[in-house]
C-alpha cells in the first residue's frame, strides 16, 4: 500500500516561512544591519499600500527562499550538459526542470531559461531570428561555419540584403514597449524599425492597416505585445500578415504570461502556437522572480540557445530555479482560478471607473490592465502618480495615444490587478480602489507655474483627502494581508 504524503497546512507554511526569513536576517544583520531594515521596511511598505502596478506582483515564500541559496556561487555558460566551465551537475538539473515546466506550462516546443530580464529574452529572440536568417541560405557563401565568425563586412552584406534589418511593432503611445525596436533602447540601434498604432477612434488595434504597414514596410520580425494596451490580441491574423510579407512573427507577453498560462487567452489569443519566437518575464503575472523565458518553434532551438554567449554570459543559476519553482505553481490548478480572477478583476476596476465618469484607453479592459486618462482632472500622469501615491495607492504614469504631453508627463495612469488579486481582492474590493481613485483625483489640483498656466508636476490635494484614501486603503489591505502569518 502506497504511502500519502500529508500536505502541510497554510498555518504551517507561514510558520516555516517566518523562521527562515527570521534567520536569514540575523546573519546578514551581522554583516550591513541597514540592508536588513531595508528589506524589513520593504515588505512593511508592500504590505500597507495598494500596489497596482501592473508589472508587479508578489511571488510566493517558496519562489523568494529559492534565489538565497548555492547556486548562486556557481558560473554556468553554455547550455545543459555543454558547460565551459565544470562541475555543473546540478545546475543542469535546474536549468532542465524549468525548461520542462516552461515547455508543459505554454504548450512550447523549446524553452530556453537563461535570460536575466525581458530585454535579455528580447535580445536573445532578435539575434536568434537573425542567426536563423543567415544559417538558412547557408553561411558557406561567407566561407565561416557559424554565425560568430562573420566580419564586420558580412553584416553589413546581411543588413543590407535584409533591409537594414526591419522590424515593426506597437507604437509607444498605442502601448508598446521599448525593447521593440525603439531608438533609445539597444533593438533601436539593431533594427531600422516602423511602428503601428491603434484606430484613432476606438484606440483598438486595426489589423488591416497593420497589414498595410507590413507590406509597405516588408520587416524583418514583426513584433506583437505591448505592455500598455489594455485588451486581447489575435495572434493568428498578426501570423497571417507576417506570413504574407516574409516577417518572422515574434511575441513579448512578458506582461500578460499569467493570463496564457492560467488559461485565460486560449485558441487565436495564445502566441505560443503562433508566433516563430515568443518571449517573457517570469514576473508580472506569472508571479515568479526577476527573469525572463524564450519559447520558440523547434527549428529555431540551435539559434536560441547561443545566447549565451552572443548575448547572455553566466547564466542565474539560483533564479533559474526559482523560476523552475514559480513554473510550477503555475501548472497547478488554482493557478487558473487566479489567473481568470486577474481578468475578472480588471473588469470590475474598469466598470468601477466608467460607472463614476472616468474617461478609459479604448473604453475599458480585456485583459490585467486599465489605462486611465486623466486629462479630464486638469491633471498630467505625473501628477495623478505622486497624488495617489500620497494617499498609499501605487501606480505609474503612462502615455495614452497621441498624447499631447509626451512620455515623461504622460496624460494616463496605468493601473494592473495582479498583485491585489495575489492578495485576495475581488470584484467588489476593485470597485472601491476606483472610488478611492477618483476621490483624489476629483480633489487634486495643479500648482500654477509663475506665468499662472497650470504646471505639470506640482499640485495639490484638498486637506484630508490624502489621510482619509489612506486610511480608507487600510482597512481594505486588513482584509486581505499580504503573506499571512509571516511574521519577522
Amino acid at each position: 500500500m502506497e504511502s500519502v504524503v500529508s500536505q502541510p497546512t497554510p498555518e504551517t507554511l507561514a510558520a516555516k516561512a517566518s523562521e527562515s526569513y527570521r534567520a536569514a536576517l540575523s546573519v546578514i544583520e551581522t554583516v550591513e544591519p541597514r540592508i536588513a531594515g531595508a528589506i524589513r521596511s520593504e515588505l512593511a511598505d508592500q504590505r500597507d499600500s495598494l500596489k497596482l502596478i501592473a508589472s508587479e506582483n508578489y511571488a510566493s515564500p517558496a519562489v523568494l527562499l529559492t534565489m538565497g541559496n548555492w547556486l548562486s556561487d556557481k558560473y554556468a555558460e553554455g547550455t545543459v550538459g555543454h558547460r565551459f566551465y565544470a562541475g555543473c551537475q546540478n545546475v543542469d538539473t535546474v536549468e532542465t526542470v524549468a525548461a520542462e515546466h516552461a515547455r508543459e506550462l505554454f504548450g512550447a516546443e523549446y524553452a530556453y531559461a537563461q535570460p536575466h530580464s525581458g530585454i535579455d529574452a528580447n535580445l536573445v529572440a532578435f539575434w536568434s531570428i537573425l542567426a536563423h536568417r543567415v544559417e538558412t541560405p547557408a553561411l558557406e557563401e561567407f566561407g565561416v561555419r557559424q554565425i560568430n565568425d562573420l566580419s564586420e563586412a558580412d553584416w553589413e552584406t546581411l543588413r543590407k540584403r535584409f533591409g537594414e534589418q526591419r522590424a515593426l511593432g506597437m507604437s509607444l503611445d498605442a502601448g508598446g514597449h521599448l525593447t521593440h525596436g525603439f531608438r533609445p533602447n539597444i533593438s533601436g540601434k539593431m533594427f531600422h524599425q516602423r511602428s503601428y498604432g491603434t484606430d484613432p477612434e476606438t484606440q483598438l488595434l486595426d489589423y488591416d492597416e497593420v497589414a498595410r504597414i507590413a507590406r509597405e514596410f516588408k520587416p524583418l520580425v514583426l513584433i506583437a505585445g505591448y505592455s500598455a494596451y489594455p485588451r486581447r490580441i489575435n495572434f493568428a491574423k498578426m501570423a497571417e500578415i507576417a506570413d504574407e510579407v516574409g516577417a518572422t512573427l515574434m511575441v513579448d507577453m512578458a506582461h500578460f504570461a499569467g493570463l496564457v498560462a492560467g488559461k485565460v487567452f486560449t485558441g487565436d489569443e495564445d502566441p505560443v502556437p503562433h508566433a516563430d519566437i515568443v518571449t517573457t518575464t517570469t514576473h508580472k503575472s506569472l508571479r515568479g522572480p526577476r527573469g525572463g523565458l524564450v519559447l520558440a518553434k523547434q527549428e529555431y532551438a540551435a539559434d536560441v540557445d547561443r545566447g549565451c554567449p552572443m548575448v547572455l554570459g553566466g547564466p542565474l543559476s539560483h533564479v533559474m530555479a526559482a523560476k523552475a519553482v514559480a513554473l510550477a505553481e503555475a501548472r497547478r490548478p488554482e493557478f487558473r482560478t487566479y489567473a481568470q480572477n486577474v481578468a475578472d478583476n480588471a473588469k470590475a476596476l474598469a466598470d468601477g471607473f466608467l460607472s463614476r465618469g472616468a474617461k478609459l484607453v479604448t473604453g475599458g479592459t480585456d485583459n490585467h490592465l486599465v489605462l486611465l486618462d486623466v486629462a479630464g482632472y486638469g491633471l498630467t500622469g505625473r501628477q495623478a502618480e505622486s497624488a495617489l501615491l500620497d494617499s498609499g495607492i501605487v501606480t505609474n504614469r503612462n502615455a495614452v495615444p497621441n498624447d499631447p504631453n509626451g512620455a515623461w508627463y504622460t496624460s494616463g495612469v496605468r493601473l494592473g490587478t495582479p498583485a491585489l488579486t495575489s492578495r485576495g481582492f475581488g470584484p467588489d474590493d476593485f470597485d472601491r480602489v476606483a472610488e478611492l481613485i477618483i476621490g483624489v483625483l476629483t480633489k487634486t489640483t495643479p500648482t500654477t507655474t509663475k506665468s499662472g498656466a497650470p504646471g505639470k508636476a506640482k499640485y495639490t490635494i484638498s486637506d484630508g483627502i490624502a489621510e482619509a484614501t489612506h486610511q480608507a486603503a487600510e482597512e481594505l489591505l486588513g482584509n486581505h494581508p499580504l503573506y499571512p502569518g509571516l511574521d519577522l
